[in-house]
């Protein structure tokens, strides 16, 4: 994970941790975020997408520490309804023409402040957000627009690892990584 150095939003990492350390939820893009942006269709109309088992574990691990996830993606698809149900994510919105309607929805729904909030993205379409946001991260091979609304760039790709090394960011600067580390020895 390194720091955005960008003048516009540039912070030492003690100010990132610092807002991470408030974060209540986190919400996420698919296509380019959780997928590495690949879409497969075949001739029955049907769609797949790969997803990274430790993005997966990163969520599991918010979510059993108390912190919201929401996915608000531009497209719709069953894999994503698939997908999400298996992590635990409730807050599914797709088909987001102007993701800005989501957000607010899920900030209005669960009492928070922009700063409670990270979202993770990797296109301009995810820029509106950042903006808004707390702590606006972008994925390693984002464009170069959302890496400019960003004050966290991963070093992981999208679909590679890229929610997990958030997740364990946030987890580590609220002081939580430690006590679910050790709740892994305990079973």
């Amino acid at each position: 994970m390194k720091i955005n150095n960008k003048p516009r939003r540039a912070k030492s990492i003690l100010a990132v941790r610092a807002i991470a350390k408030n974060i209540k939820m986190i919400i996420l893009d698919v296509d380019g975020v959780l997928t590495d942006g690949g879409i497969i269709l075949d001739n029955e109309g049907n769609e797949y997408k790969s997803f990274h088992v430790r993005d997966g574990h990163g969520i599991k691990m918010l979510i059993h520490s108390g912190i919201n996830v929401a996915i608000i993606t531009g497209r719709h698809s069953k894999v994503v309804e698939r997908r999400a149900h298996e992590l635990g994510i409730t807050e599914v919105f797709q088909k987001c023409l102007d993701k800005r309607v989501a957000y607010r929805k899920l900030v209005e729904q669960y009492s928070l402040e922009d700063r409670e909030v990270a979202y993770v993205g990797d296109d301009i379409v995810d820029a509106p957000i950042m903006s808004m946001v707390g702590l606006p991260v972008a994925v390693a091979d984002a464009t170069e627009e959302a890496k400019g609304f960003a004050l966290l760039v991963t070093k992981n790709r999208g679909g590679r690892g890229a929610v997990r090394e958030v997740a364990d960011f946030i987890l580590k600067a609220k002081g939580l990584w430690q006590g679910m580390f050790d709740d892994y020895f305990k079973h």
